[in-house]
């Protein structure tokens, strides 16, 4: 069996037609092409099944549904032979150990960057120059509860995630015996990897994240931070708190109703870039969002305290509260998907790099379904996982499988 990447990219071409000497722009949006640019763990003598056909496998087989190692082995054994063809297999498949030995020692960080980069290169174009329009990074970590390592520890992972296109980024493992404060620098580090450059890219992180090291660092690379202000920061919390703010105007209100509640969202921002300005590096402006919030002829109101780097000229107060709502979005689009529908926190994943590899492809998928325009991922899987062939279809030339105007929310 042929280990040539062009016979894997092209497994469906007609019997005796030559494949290309060189891959074409078209077939550059295909996985296959994407995952030759992983590293092969494994030894070379004995190599039975092509490290990119595994590596597909599985990218298909969660896309499709599949939540455990055992699970992407059971759906591509139980296609037909055709897709083990175009998959890059011949007349049989590996068994389940085989597909978990590998998987555990791949190079989590360096699986996520290369689907990252393959995700991306299925976006459509960002808006035109002048179009007000920012890149906004949503920065937050989550503990795999259903995952442990051999030592018995959980395994915490800090994530990425690009609010406007549903990609994760970039997502690293939290070390033993620390935090998410030293993992934001090699987080940032893979991000600016796969985007090729910071300038611009705004971070919005919750107040663990409120650190003058992260601020230097993104400011070094042309990029800017808000993040929420806090008690763990008490000094920065009671300069933020005592500002003049019954003098400054409100800025921007929103109304919501939904989900047997209505919440109103009044934004108010100030320009603190001066003497004796806020003691934190790089802050432009301060934000304070209050939030009301009836439930049953019950209401409540919240105060929250942000910090942003970017001048007024570059952040309208509507734009500040939108900001801020997308911090939630890797929470409520990402790490909820990921426990509800992939089922994240009901499975374990021992050993290795396994948990982190396999929240990887978990990020995939959903990033995929995401990019193809459905915004129900539960449905959008099944689709995949119904019609095979059309997966293999559009991870291969770049087309999506979801209709984006069948999709409802989630």
């Amino acid at each position: 069996m042929t280990s040539s990447l062009t016979e894997i990219v092209l497994p469906q071409r007609p019997p005796g037609m030559p494949c290309p000497a060189v891959v074409t722009d078209g077939d550059r949006r295909s996985l296959f092409v994407a995952l030759a640019a992983v590293d092969d763990p494994r030894d070379p003598r004995g190599r039975r099944y092509p490290l990119v056909a595994i590596l597909a496998a599985a990218v298909c087989a969660v896309i499709a549904g599949a939540c455990t190692f055992a699970a992407v082995t059971d759906w591509v054994r139980f296609q037909d032979r055709t897709v083990w063809a175009r998959l890059g297999f011949d007349d049989r498949v590996p068994v389940a150990t085989t597909v978990w030995r590998l998987l555990i020692r791949i190079d989590a960080e360096a699986l996520s960057q290369v689907l990252a980069r393959w995700l991306r290169s299925r976006v459509a174009p960002v808006p035109a120059a002048g179009h007000w329009w920012r890149r906004v990074i949503a920065v937050d970590g989550k503990v795999a509860r259903g995952a442990r390592l051999a030592d018995g520890r959980q395994v915490h992972l800090l994530s990425a995630y690009d609010t406007s296109t549903g990609i994760v980024l970039a997502q690293v493992q939290i070390a033993v015996k620390s935090n998410e404060i030293p993992a934001f620098t090699p987080l940032l580090r893979q991000v600016k990897n796969v985007l090729g450059s910071l300038d611009g890219v705004l971070i919005v992180a919750d107040a663990l994240h409120a650190q003058v090291g992260h601020a230097d660092l993104l400011a070094a690379d042309s990029a800017h931070l808000m993040v929420t202000i806090k008690a763990n920061q008490p000094t920065l919390h009671d300069q933020v708190k005592g500002l003049p703010w019954s003098k400054v105007p409100i800025g921007a209100q929103t109304r919501d109703t939904g989900h047997g509640r209505k919440e109103t969202r009044t934004v108010k921002a100030l320009t603190v870039a001066t003497p004796g300005g806020l003691g934190f590096a790089h802050a432009q402006q301060a934000v304070r969002i209050t939030r009301t919030r009836t439930v049953k002829g019950k209401t409540s109101r919240e105060t929250a305290y942000l910090t942003s780097s970017l001048p007024a000229g570059q952040a309208r107060p509507s734009d500040l509260g939108a900001w801020a709502r997308a911090e939630w979005q890797i929470e409520n689009r990402l790490h909820y998907v990921r426990d509800v529908t992939l089922r994240e926190d009901a499975h374990q994943a021992w050993t290795g790099n396994g948990p982190a590899v396999f929240a990887t492809l978990r990020n995939t998928s959903v990033g995929y379904h995401r990019v193809n325009g459905a915004t129900n991922i539960a449905e959008a899987t099944r689709e995949a996982n119904h019609r095979p062939h059309d997966l293999i279809t559009a991870v291969t030339t770049g087309k999506p499988t979801v209709n984006s105007e069948k999709a409802t929310t989630q």
